[in-house]
């Protein structure tokens, strides 16, 4: 090999390292700052649902001036001009504002109020536990406004995956639904 080759294999070597070096913030920032977050919004002091901008976040990381930004919030568009002080709330902590972080602590150890399972630990993987409302209807937790969350979790009660399909199932079709006492003496 000549000098010149050496040389430039060094120069690459050391521009990969730095692009590495300065990439892992970056990475981290966005792994940081993605999904919905709940915060309390400065100007009311009611629970709005935001999501920053974290490919932006990743961005300013990367370059060695962290940014962040809204990219989303429940206010918007009314107040989209507003100063975006609750950002402070999520870097103070971005792991408990998490809205997914929130519902998942509020799940556990909690039982099924139609067959008083515990609803073991979520999974973004999973189908997603509901809620039983005072209507006797029951919803899946995300398909509720993540800013109404903390007012629903105080009236609400939990409801596993399976029984909520069946209750729905009950609810759409009661025709096809027979309810039979459960026999005790019954011969297996």
């Amino acid at each position: 090999m000549s000098v010149h080759m050496i040389i430039a294999l060094v120069i690459v070597l050391l521009a990969v390292g730095l692009f590495i070096f300065r990439a892992i913030p970056g990475l981290r920032a966005y792994f940081n700052f993605r999904g919905k977050r709940l915060v309390t919004c400065p100007e009311n002091e009611a629970h709005a649902a935001v999501e920053v901008n974290a490919i932006e976040a990743a961005e300013g990381a990367f370059l060695g001036e962290p940014t962040l930004r809204l990219h989303e919030c429940s206010r918007w568009p009314e107040r989209e001009g507003c100063g975006q002080e609750c950002l402070k709330q999520i870097e103070a902590d971005p792991e408990t504002c998490l809205v997914w972080n929130i519902v998942s602590k509020w799940y556990e150890g909690k039982k099924c109020v139609f067959c008083q399972k515990t609803i073991g630990p979520l999974h973004h993987a999973d189908h997603a536990p509901a809620l039983l409302g005072p209507d006797y209807k029951t919803t899946e937790w995300n398909q509720l406004k993540a800013e109404d969350l903390p007012n629903i979790f105080a009236r609400y009660q939990p409801v596993c995956w399976n029984c909520h399909v069946a209750e729905t199932f009950r609810r759409m079709h009661p025709e096809l639904v027979t309810d039979r006492k459960p026999e005790s003496n019954r011969i297996a």
